[in-house]
């Protein structure tokens, strides 16, 4: 149970501090380019929370990995890296897709919840999942105003096509190192 709370701690953070600029602009205006260093903290120490409260969590299971999720987990997870890079490089997807970092986020997270169907995925995964989709639709309302980028060489394009299975790689690594292999 402590895991569950620390897990919820951790979402909850992340969430604030994410929402804190948009929700106090004043204050955090006030704080300058220092309020950065201290928004950068609160967000490390939510990750830290959301990982113990995670790993600690012994909770109700529901469904696990099939075969056929895990393919689709697979897929989602590629576009999601590539929807990541996408943001960063200023690719085509980047022109056309207003948040294409939350869009990670939320296809991250689905392609997560698709695998795991336990309690303490449901809170990681769907708290996650839902901020992206309030953080989307705060950005949108206070700044409903979008310029797109501007069109990126060529080569930007296959950087994050490059980029994206690097990545990628490293992540099903990681997890395949870490006890939750990728691939099955």
């Amino acid at each position: 149970m402590m895991g569950i709370a620390i897990l919820i701690l951790g979402v909850a953070l992340w969430a604030a501090g994410h929402f804190f600029k948009r929700i106090a602009p004043d204050m955090r205006a006030r704080m300058g380019t220092g309020g950065k260093g201290l928004i950068a903290l609160v967000l490390l120490i939510s990750i830290i929370l959301m990982v113990i409260g995670y790993r600690m969590s012994d909770s109700a299971y529901f469904w696990g990995r099939h075969p056929a999720t895990v393919g689709i987990n697979n897929l989602l997870m590629l576009l999601s890296v590539y929807m990541f890079a996408a943001s960063g490089m200023k690719t085509a997807l980047a022109r056309r897709m207003r948040h294409p970092m939350l869009g990670a986020v939320k296809v991250w997270a689905l392609a997560h919840l698709l695998v795991n169907g336990d309690t303490a995925s449901f809170i990681l995964f769907g708290g996650l999942l839902a901020w992206a989709v309030v953080e989307m639709i705060v950005i949108n309302r206070t700044e409903p105003n979008w310029t797109p980028p501007p069109p990126a060489p060529r080569r930007k394009e296959v950087m994050a096509v490059v980029g994206t299975l690097v990545v990628y790689a490293v992540i099903a690594w990681v997890h395949t190192t870490l006890g939750y292999p990728v691939f099955g």
